[in-house]
């Protein structure tokens, strides 16, 4: 229903022509308003329309000191248009510091809990754009549940996963990602390719924060690109001029730069695909520029994911001639990209031959129209440097600083600054382009670059000399800079009696040179001119003179740094002997080696957007710090050197475990506490068997069959959906125990049809002795998200192949092993009737060989076994049952090579035999 009197009071306020008469007619409204809200007793309809009249005035620019707690009242209305007016009200009169948020929390988390859809979203809509601290840790969790929730529609999980971006942003800490990073990630895999591109949004935020917590997410990153583009699956919904999703591809993409590249061959086979089909796709040049820019935009982060994959693939390859094509693009966009592109590609490989070829394209892009254009030039160029390069590139960055932006100066003084250090191959030409650099552009050379001279000239003895003759010079030019004075100060100070003899760098040229601009310096200026006036003292004594006159009218100027200096430095020069002067004024000792400040200094200009950069402007040994290099070193030092091992299962013919597969304990996860209740029955059944069923409930029943040579084996594990409806989010994670490799074969479905079964086959190594067994977690989204603890009946007897011994050989290693620590002993009583035969299959199950008729007692077995690891060797295993039937007790005696060993199988086999 149209709201009249709105309508109304909003074509008065236009229809007033001069300010006066606004102001007029606005505080009239405001007073009649006022008036109702005294008076109470007001129906839904006249609160909605009298706050809608307050909101009107503030949009216009007027301050609005009442009317708060009505809109706060007309939240807890039932109707859709008061309760959207209220929520309108707070969204606008009120600020994440308010007192008045307390008042609102309860009715947002009410609408929250609401079956209504609508009224969720509008909650979600005012959290998200309040904001506040109270509000984030009072809600967050709400937020949360709505996200996972799979009752919420699609829209609302949208509007969730967008919202809860926005309270980590304002308040990280209050959001606990890492718990919930299981659940957020699956959202990846929902059918909503809507829903998908907003939790991408929020996942690549929490990720760079805690990347460890979010590696997960890489699977399922590469496999929903996979779908998009390799196999076409996506709604005509999403399809945004003949592209299908282009945003969610192009944030899956950058997503994936935050993580360390995957081990995984199958999901790097698929990534590869995909890359590869981005660049196939590129190939024709649309004519309607919205498919072009679209295009575009997933080629250019495709080609910065190849990069940061292997920079050295055949796909970089194929990217970099697509690249040369594009900075020369008539579209400054296309440039733009191109060279950002570029200079990513020149910041981490080795080999720059290719880029070099294109050295005069990108020196004339900065000369480019666009100063973002420029921009990045100036960071290709930068990147692209290195020694046989530095002299050409850095003298037209020189010419080209005369006539660049302002704005860019400062940047490209630290760039010139930075490459001129680190390619300099003679000191000379280090000193000439620093101080040219000082001189040209004296206004936008920092601190940072002055004291950095300082830093190295110090540093190096056969530079000393040169640079106090060049300083010299530069200080009788016309138009000499005040930093280039506080240069010449120090290196005049400290070694202008290495010049002294010169032609016109006597001790008297040198002391007028610098206090000639002394007046026009500033205080700080003066006080380091000061300082250098004490060491000509002690340096030349003979314009002692001239430099105490100095001294003497600066004892009573103003400002007290100065007056302090020269009242102390005159003390010091008119003493009876020198040896006070020459210890003050002895030459500084070299600074000692550190990393330059420059580049601080530039990672800070650089650093200053809301998203993580996934490399860094320059050279490759700027980029070893990057979120992905830092975490895959973490990876690397917590898993070990698996090089020989890839070897090893190359040869055997076994697929070489990956980063994503491989057993690797989980942060936060105590599997062995949240084990299935029963598990054992099934895991016992298993223990002494090869296949079998390890877990069965109402939903879902897993299956194995396994099979074992030497230090080698083969798992297949079947799941299998018991119900009518489909499995989503379907993930099998396995954690190792030390001295055990599981790999996957392929990628595993993410879902299971109704009545249906998968399968996934691991391949097995033992590589060192083992003394615990593989945990398995298995979780799946049937209404919420379910998670199933198990343990894999993979124990250390798996590992050991049957031999058969003769009397005479097994008693002779039988004392060759000796007693403890390699021999253990165990006496126990059975839980049921000895039964001889099923002794014998507990001793066959678990891959012993008896060896009959060498125990002179009958019922006694005797057995031998070697146990195989890739690593440690071999170790002989023999052992002696003696079974009492009178008792039902047992005494096993077990001899091994290792006494690790012999501890843990006589563990296995006790268990069994109980």
């Amino acid at each position: 229903m149209a709201m009249r009197g709105l309508t109304v009071f909003i074509a008065d306020i236009r229809n007033c022509r001069v300010r006066e008469l606004e102001e007029k007619r606005i505080n009239k409204e405001m007073a009649n308003i006022r008036t109702k809200f005294k008076e109470g007793s007001l129906s839904g309809y006249d609160k909605k329309k009298y706050v809608c009249k307050l909101l009107y005035m503030y949009i216009l620019g007027w301050d609005i000191d009442f009317g708060h707690m009505e809109a706060v009242n007309l939240i807890s209305s039932n109707k859709y248009s008061e309760k959207q007016i209220g929520y309108l009200g707070i969204t606008l009169l009120m600020h994440e510091n308010s007192d008045l948020v307390r008042l609102v929390v309860n009715s947002i988390r009410k609408d929250l809990d609401d079956n209504n859809e609508i009224h969720n979203c509008l909650a979600l809509h005012a959290i998200a754009n309040i904001g506040g601290r109270e509000m984030a840790e009072s809600l967050a969790g709400d937020v949360h549940r709505l996200l996972v929730s799979p009752n919420s529609k699609s829209f609302v999980k949208k509007k969730a996963a967008l919202t809860m971006l926005r309270l980590f942003r304002k308040h990280p800490d209050v959001i606990p990602a890492p718990d919930w990073a299981e659940r957020i990630t699956n959202i990846i895999d929902d059918y909503d390719l809507g829903v998908c591109l907003s939790v991408t949004s929020l996942i690549t935020a929490l990720a760079q924060q805690y990347p460890e917590a979010f590696m997960m997410a890489i699977p399922k990153a590469i496999t929903r690109l996979h779908k998009v583009i390799v196999e076409r699956d996506f709604s005509a919904d999403y399809v945004y001029y003949k592209i299908p999703i282009p945003w969610l591809q192009v944030k899956l993409l950058r997503l994936l730069q935050y993580f360390p590249p995957t081990e995984d061959p199958n999901m790097a086979e698929m990534l590869h695909n995909v890359l590869q089909t981005i660049i196939n796709n590129s190939q024709e040049t649309p004519r309607n520029v919205q498919h072009n820019n679209a295009q575009n935009a997933i080629l250019f982060e495709a080609i910065n994911l190849a990069i940061h994959m292997d920079c050295e693939s055949d796909i970089v390859r194929q990217a970099t001639n697509i690249l040369a094509r594009f900075i020369l693009s008539k579209e400054t966009n296309v440039r733009y990209l191109g060279l950002e592109t570029m200079a990513h590609l020149a910041a981490v490989t080795d080999e720059l031959d290719e880029i070099k070829k294109h050295e005069e394209t990108i020196i004339l892009s900065l000369r480019d129209k666009d100063i973002s254009v420029r921009r990045r030039g100036l960071d290709l160029l930068y990147s692209m440097c290195d020694v046989s390069n530095a002299k050409t590139i850095v003298s037209e960055l020189i010419r080209y600083l005369h006539i660049a932006d302002y704005a860019l100066r400062e940047e490209m003084v630290l760039k010139i600054a930075i490459m001129t250090e680190k390619y300099a191959t003679e000191h000379s030409w280090y000193v000439d382009v620093i101080l040219q650099l000082i001189s040209s552009a004296g206004d936008h050379v920092g601190e940072e670059v002055w004291y950095r001279v300082v830093q190295i000239v110090t540093n190096h003895e056969n530079l000393q000399e040169y640079a106090a003759k060049m300083v010299l010079h530069y200080m009788r030019s016309p138009h000499c800079h005040e930093n280039m004075l506080k240069v010449g100060g120090y290196i005049l100070g400290e070694y202008g009696h290495l010049i002294a003899n010169l032609p016109g760098a006597s001790p008297i040229e040198q002391f007028n040179t610098l206090h000639a601009r002394f007046g026009l310096c500033s205080l700080a200026t003066r006080a380091l001119l000061l300082s250098t006036y004490i060491k000509f003292i002690n340096l030349f004594p003979e314009i002692k003179g001239a430099i105490l006159a100095v001294f003497n009218q600066y004892r009573h100027v103003l400002d007290a740094e100065l007056q302090q200096r020269a009242c102390e430095y005159m003390a010091i020069a008119t003493m009876p002997t020198d040896d006070l002067l020459q210890t003050v004024c002895e030459e500084m000792p070299q600074f000692p080696e550190r990393e330059s400040a420059l580049l601080s200094r530039l990672n800070e200009k650089t650093n200053m957007t809301e998203d993580k950069r996934t490399w860094n402007i320059g050279g490759k040994d700027s980029n070893e710090k990057t979120p992905a290099n830092l975490l895959a070193a973490k990876e690397k030092n917590e898993n070990g050197n698996v090089d020989d091992l890839a070897a090893a299962l190359g040869n055997a013919g076994i697929n070489t475990p990956s980063a994503a597969d491989e057993a690797t304990p989980k942060a936060g996860l105590s599997w062995k506490d949240q084990l299935a209740p029963g598990y054992e029955v099934w895991y016992n059944r298993l223990r002494d068997g090869t296949d079998g069923v390890l877990y069965e409930d109402s939903i879902l029943q897993i299956g194995i069959k396994s099979e074992y040579h030497g230090h080698l084996g083969r798992l297949a594990m079947y799941f299998g959906n018991k119900t009518h409806t489909q499995l989503n989010s379907f993930s099998v994670t396995v954690e190792s125990p030390e001295g055990l490799v599981i790999a996957s074969s392929h990628t595993l479905a993410t879902s299971i049809g109704p009545s249906t079964q998968i399968q996934q086959l691991y391949s097995l190594e033992c590589q060192q002795i083992l003394t615990d067994v593989p945990l398995i977690r298995i979780s799946y989204q049937a209404g919420s998200i379910q998670s199933i603890y198990l343990k894999l009946p993979v124990t250390l007897t798996r590992f050991i192949e049957p031999i058969q011994l003769a009397s005479a050989d097994f008693f002779g290693r039988w004392k060759q092993i000796g007693g403890p620590p390699r021999e253990v002993q165990a006496i126990f009583k059975s839980s049921e009737r000895i039964n001889l035969e099923k002794a014998r299959s507990v001793l066959v199950n678990n891959r012993m060989g008896i060896c009959d008729n060498v125990d002179p007692k009958p019922g006694n077995f005797v057995a031998t076994g070697v146990l195989n690891t890739s690593l440690s060797g071999k170790v002989g295993c023999l052992l002696r049952l003696e079974p009492n039937r009178e008792t039902d007790m047992y005494r096993l005696t077990i001899r091994t090579t290792s006494d690790v060993v012999s501890k843990h199988l006589k563990e296995i086999l006790q268990s069994a035999l109980l």
